[in-house]
């Protein structure tokens, strides 16, 4: 099995991204979500990761249980390009990121990923793209998790 994309989700109060020490994205209550996207990743993944992610019960309910989602507290996703998740670092002591995808093949399936989250009704904030980001957050609880859909191996 290959796994394909990756997302790592964070519960956040807060969150912020900054490109030279300014803030160009902010969300209150939600989810801070870092996509890394491989190489062998296409647009068929994309439907199955995007409802997982917006529908991803991690926000307690009445009873404190992790029983909404993003969509039940109408909470917002910042998402982050981060090709550094598809990194191999089972050899050696330098990561190697031959497994991530192209520059030009992952700004269009983030793009897509984006578009697809705001189908849910969802609002959505991103950074830029290839930017040296800062990303500042406040993590809820802490929870993080991470996506991941695995293939099989061709």
């Amino acid at each position: 099995m290959v796994t394909l994309m990756k997302i790592l989700v964070q519960r956040v109060s807060k969150a912020t991204i900054s490109v030279n020490n300014e803030i160009i994205s902010s969300i209150e209550k939600g989810i801070l979500a870092f996509v890394g996207i491989s190489g062998e990743d296409d647009n068929s993944i994309i439907p199955w990761l995007a409802n997982k992610l917006v529908h991803l019960r991690i926000f307690p309910d009445d009873h404190g249980k992790m029983n909404q989602s993003v969509i039940d507290i109408a909470g917002s996703i910042l998402l982050v390009s981060q090709f550094t998740l598809c990194a191999e670092t089972s050899k050696g002591r330098r990561p190697d990121f031959f497994k991530a995808a192209d520059p030009n093949k992952a700004n269009k399936l983030f793009f897509d990923l984006c578009e697809e989250i705001k189908q849910s009704r969802v609002e959505v904030k991103t950074g830029v793209f290839g930017a040296n980001m800062q990303v500042h957050l406040i993590n809820d609880g802490p929870v993080t998790l991470m996506l991941e859909k695995t293939a099989p191996f061709c």
